[in-house]
C-alpha cells in the first residue's frame, strides 16, 4: 500500500522546528496507519551567513535582532522554554551556542544515506537546544556522528570537504519554489502544506484527510499559520 510522505523543511537553529517535530510525532503515534507514514527532512537555513561572535549569548542576539532589551529576550526565551516543556523538551537557552547550521544539515544528508536521517535530526536538535553544544564544531559533530554510528571515514571526509552542500542547496531551492518563508514547514503527500509548529490535533487531521483522499501541489490549509522562525529576521 502506498505510503503517506511528509516532507519537513527545518533548521536545527529553530526552536519551533523541534517543537513541531514532537507535535507531529504525537499525531503520528495516534494515527492508525502510522507504519505507512514516511518522514523526509529537508534543509532550510534561516541565516546562511550566520557567523556569531564567540561568547555572545542568545539573549543579546535576540534583543539586537528585534531592537528590544535583553530582559525582554530572556522573557521570550522563557516562554518558549515553557512551550517546549509541554512537549517533553528541555530547552536551555542559557547554555545555547549561537552558530551556523550548514555543517549540521550536511551531516543529516549523510545520515540519510544510512537510513538515520530522523535520528540525526533529533540528535542535533537536542545537542543545540538542550545540551548547549556547538553544532558547527568539528569535534562535536564527529562525536555526535559516532553516537549515530555513521561511518567514521565518511564523516571525516564530509567535515574536511563541501560534501552534501549541493543537496542542502537543492532543498532550499525547492523551498523557494514552494514559497516557504519560515520553518517548520510541512508538506503532506505533495498536496497539503502546514506552516508552523501546529497542535498535534491539526497534524492528525491532515494525516486523516490525506489518507482519505486521492493525492495531487501543496495548498495552504486555511488557518494553518503557526509559530515559526522567520527567514527574513534570521535565527530565533
Amino acid at each position: 500500500m502506498k505510503k503517506i510522505t511528509v516532507e519537513i523543511w527545518s533548521d536545527i537553529l529553530c526552536p519551533f522546528c523541534y517543537i513541531g517535530k514532537r507535535r507531529l510525532e504525537t499525531a503520528m503515534a495516534r494515527f492508525p496507519q502510522r507504519d505507512l507514514i514516511e518522514v523526509k527532512w529537508r534543509s532550510f537555513e534561516l541565516d546562511p551567513a550566520a557567523n556569531p561572535t564567540p561568547g555572545v549569548n542568545q539573549y543579546t542576539l535576540l534583543a539586537a535582532k528585534y531592537g528590544k532589551s535583553e530582559s525582554w529576550a530572556r522573557e521570550m526565551s522563557a516562554n518558549m522554554t515553557q512551550m517546549a516543556a509541554a512537549e517533553g523538551l528541555a530547552f536551555d537557552f542559557d547554555r545555547l551556542v549561537p552558530t551556523n547550521s550548514l555543517r549540521a544539515h550536511r551531516l543529516i544528508h549523510l545520515a540519510s544515506q544510512h537510513g538515520k536521517q530522523d535520528a540525526a535530526e533529533e540528535r542535533l536538535f537536542k545537542a543545540y537546544l538542550e545540551e548547549g553544544l556547538d553544532i558547527n564544531d568539528t569535534a562535536t559533530l564527529t562525536r555526535l556522528a559516532a553516537e549515530l554510528q555513521l561511518p567514521a571515514a565518511e564523516v571525516e571526509q564530509l567535515l574536511q570537504s563541501d560534501n552534501f552542500t549541493e543537496e542542502v542547496r537543492h532543498d532550499e531551492y525547492q523551498a523557494r519554489q514552494l514559497g516557504v518563508r519560515g520553518v517548520p514547514y510541512f508538506v503532506f503527500d505533495d498536496k497539503y502544506a502546514v506552516s508552523g509548529a501546529q497542535p498535534a490535533e491539526l497534524f492528525e487531521e491532515v494525516l486523516q484527510k490525506v489518507w482519505e483522499e486521492a493525492r495531487p501541489q501543496p495548498v495552504q490549509l486555511a488557518g494553518a499559520e503557526g509559530a515559526a522562525c522567520d527567514l527574513e529576521s534570521g535565527t530565533c
